[in-house]
């Protein structure tokens, strides 16, 4: 077991390995825990043997409730759009299955976080949701994945209403692989770990080149062109530096449009 910083736990167990986000209770994730999972990343692709990542978080409380708001200021979101964005390309990199297993809210780059993942094992109880927009602020990664996952219409309806998802609904829309009590997550995920492990390897690893490859391509381009859009237009704007202040501040945002 290595832990990477203080809040990230990657365990090689021969062919499996385990990416554990460790800062209870919703596991907000700062600059540093981003730049500590890039590392995270780039150890699993020196270690060509692992087969299997199971992605998860400690306690029962929250899978991730996303990005720390406090790093969307525009004087800080620079650097953590830049960091978000080098994790999901390692994560894009990554040959091995990967798994996340969810317990409670995945929000935001929390949620961005499964979706970068292969398979959701998702708890009972389970939600997922994009609430960015409520900040004036938009999800990169959401942005890019969830049009190539459930079509531009239900991608528009989560990204722009921010509303969640309850996990049940998730399976129904295919972005959810399996809902089971929360007791059984554990259980469920490894038990699908062991499919995989019972697999050859080197297989696995062409098959999930061949079928994603080119929509990976993809997805890194819109990634590209949705961080740009972030860094580039929306930070300029008033109602970004609006939305931000006014969630820090505890209070309704006062938008400018503009």
């Amino acid at each position: 077991m290595e832990r990477d910083g203080g809040h990230v736990i990657l365990t090689v167990d021969g062919r499996a390995a385990r990416l554990v986000l460790d800062r209870p209770p919703l596991h907000i994730l700062t600059l540093e825990v981003l730049r500590d999972l890039t590392a995270a990343c780039e150890r699993l692709a020196r270690t060509p043997e692992v087969a299997v990542v199971v992605v998860a978080s400690t306690g029962s409380r929250a899978f991730c409730a996303g990005v720390d708001v406090a790093e969307h200021t525009p004087d800080r979101a620079g650097p953590m759009l830049e960091a978000f964005e080098t994790f999901a390309e390692r994560m894009l990199d990554l040959e091995p299955v990967l798994i996340a297993a969810v317990q409670g809210p995945a929000l935001g780059g929390g949620w961005e976080l499964a979706l970068l993942c292969d398979f959701v094992v998702a708890a009972e109880g389970a939600s997922f949701g994009v609430p960015e927009i409520t900040l004036a602020a938009l999800p990169p990664v959401a942005a890019a994945v969830l049009p190539r996952r459930v079509g531009d219409a239900r991608a528009l309806r989560l990204v722009l209403t921010g509303e969640p998802l309850p996990a049940p609904q998730a399976h129904q829309w295919g972005l959810v692989h399996q809902v089971v009590p929360p007791q059984d997550l554990e259980e469920a995920t490894e038990r699908l770990a062991g499919r995989f492990l019972g697999m050859s390897g080197v297989a696995l690893r062409l098959a999930k080149r061949a079928v994603l490859g080119p929509s990976r391509q993809e997805v890194r381009e819109a990634l590209r062109q949705a961080t740009g859009v972030y860094r580039e237009r929306l930070l300029s704007t008033a109602d970004a530096a609006e939305g931000i202040a006014a969630f820090l501040e505890k209070r309704a945002p006062v938008w400018r449009h503009a």
